[in-house]
C-alpha cells in the first residue's frame, strides 16, 4: 500500500511538471518534404492553427465582390536604411519606424517584409513570379499585410529592387545592412487598388486574425533580378488554403 502511494505521487509529480514545460519554440519547418506545409500542424501543437484554422492564408483570388465603401489604403512610407537577412525560408526586411498605412481608418505602422517564390496567393488559378509581403502591426496589436504580386519583365528591373538585391545575403543567417534611405514604396504599384480578406500569417504557428490586402496590378521584375532570388530559394511558397466561406472584397 505505501508503494502504490509512493508511486501515485510520483505519477502527479511527473504530470504537474509536463504541464508547466512550455511547449518548445522555434520549431525547425520548411516548405518541402517531412517538415514542408502539409505536417506543419504535426511539428508542434503551437502551429495547430495550420491545419483546423478556418482562416488561412494564403488564397486564391477569385469571386471578388465590389465594395464601394472600401477606401484607398494611405501609404505613408518613408526613406530610411534597411536590413536584409537570409533566415533559411526567405529574404526577410526590417525597418527603422517611421512607415505606415491607414487602412479603414486604422494607423498600421510598417515593421518588416518578406519574398516568395513564386507568389503566395493566386488570381484565378494564376501563381505570379514572386510576391512581396508587408507586414504592419497597429498600435492595439492589429495585423495587416500588404502583398505585391510580381510578374516577370524582359525590360527594365526595378530600381527598388536593384539596391536591395545588390547586398542580397546568400547564406542562412547572414545579414547586411543597406544604409543608403531606401523607401519600400519603390516596390508598390502605381495603381493601389486592391482585393481584402481576413486570412493569416503564411508560416507557423500561422496565427489568425490578419487583414491581408492584395494589389491588383502586378510589378515587374526582371529576369536577372527573379533568377537572383530563385537561385537562393527555388520555391518558398505555402499551397492556397480553403476559404470555408470567406468572402473577399475589391474596393475598385
Amino acid at each position: 500500500m505505501r508503494i502504490s502511494s509512493l508511486f501515485v505521487l510520483l505519477l502527479a509529480i511527473c504530470a504537474f511538471a509536463a504541464a508547466q514545460t512550455p511547449a518548445p519554440q522555434n520549431v525547425p519547418w520548411s516548405y518541402q518534404g517531412h517538415t514542408g506545409p502539409l505536417v506543419w500542424y504535426k511539428l508542434d501543437r503551437s502551429y495547430s492553427a495550420c491545419n483546423k484554422g478556418h482562416e488561412q492564408s494564403p488564397v486564391e483570388i477569385r469571386g471578388a465582390r465590389l465594395n464601394s465603401a472600401l477606401q484607398p489604403i494611405e501609404f505613408r512610407y518613408i526613406g530610411g536604411p534597411i536590413t536584409l537577412t537570409n533566415n533559411g525560408t526567405t529574404i526577410e526586411g526590417r525597418v527603422d519606424p517611421g512607415s505606415y498605412i491607414v487602412a479603414d481608418g486604422v494607423r498600421y505602422n510598417l515593421t518588416g517584409f518578406e519574398f516568395h517564390h513564386p507568389s503566395e496567393h493566386a488570381i484565378g488559378k494564376k501563381l505570379f513570379d514572386m510576391e512581396l509581403d508587408l507586414m504592419h502591426q497597429s498600435a492595439d496589436g492589429k495585423h495587416a499585410n500588404i502583398a505585391v504580386l510580381f510578374s516577370e519583365d524582359r525590360g527594365f528591373p526595378n530600381a527598388t529592387l536593384a539596391t536591395l538585391w545588390e547586398n542580397l545575403p546568400t547564406r542562412a543567417g547572414q545579414s547586411e545592412k543597406i544604409a543608403d534611405m531606401v523607401n519600400p514604396g519603390g516596390l508598390l504599384p502605381g495603381d493601389r487598388s486592391y482585393w481584402t480578406y481576413m486570412g493569416s500569417e503564411l508560416t507557423p504557428p500561422c496565427t489568425e486574425g490578419v487583414r491581408w490586402f492584395v494589389l491588383e496590378q502586378p510589378v515587374s521584375i526582371s529576369r536577372e533580378q527573379l533568377n537572383a532570388f530563385a537561385s537562393l530559394f527555388r520555391m518558398n511558397t505555402r499551397p492556397t488554403q480553403d476559404l470555408h466561406g470567406r468572402k473577399i472584397e475589391a474596393n475598385e
